[in-house]
């Protein structure tokens, strides 16, 4: 994986799922952004987790946490360039679970931010999108 910043579209795959929101009807970005969290939430807790599906799912949950209150808006290059529809709220908690998930134990993107003098700068800005996410889901 090609990255290089600790933002959540600083990576290869995060900016070819911008590009992949970007060619789907507005209608469908939202499905997208499901599956993406899905994906994570179905690999079990004690099997690892794939660095490439975690990072997605990071990207993701930072387009949900962007239309929370508290939340940043995503303006990097590398995000998505076409606007977001409105996102259904029942995504917050399913964005929050996703990235409980990315920081776990099991989890190759964790550990090797955890290997990295960036990895508690990346942990911070996860969990700052997790408080977001679970602010705004229980609100």
């Amino acid at each position: 994986m090609g990255t290089w910043d600790i933002g959540a579209f600083d990576n290869d795959h995060a900016a070819d799922f911008s590009g992949d929101l970007d060619e789907a009807a507005p209608a469908e970005r939202g499905a997208l952004l499901r599956t993406a969290l899905t994906e994570v939430l179905a690999v079990d807790a004690d099997d690892y987790l794939d660095s490439n599906v975690a990072v997605t799912a990071v990207a993701a949950a930072a387009l949900i946490a962007a239309q929370c209150p508290g939340g940043t808006p995503v303006t990097t290059a590398y995000g998505p360039q076409q606007p977001l529809p409105a996102l259904a709220p029942e995504l917050r908690p399913l964005a929050a679970a996703a990235l409980t998930r990315v920081l776990a134990e099991e989890s190759e993107l964790a550990e090797l931010w955890d290997e990295t003098d960036e990895g508690p700068a990346w942990r911070a800005d996860v969990d700052r999108l997790r408080a977001v996410l679970t602010t705004a889901a229980t609100a």
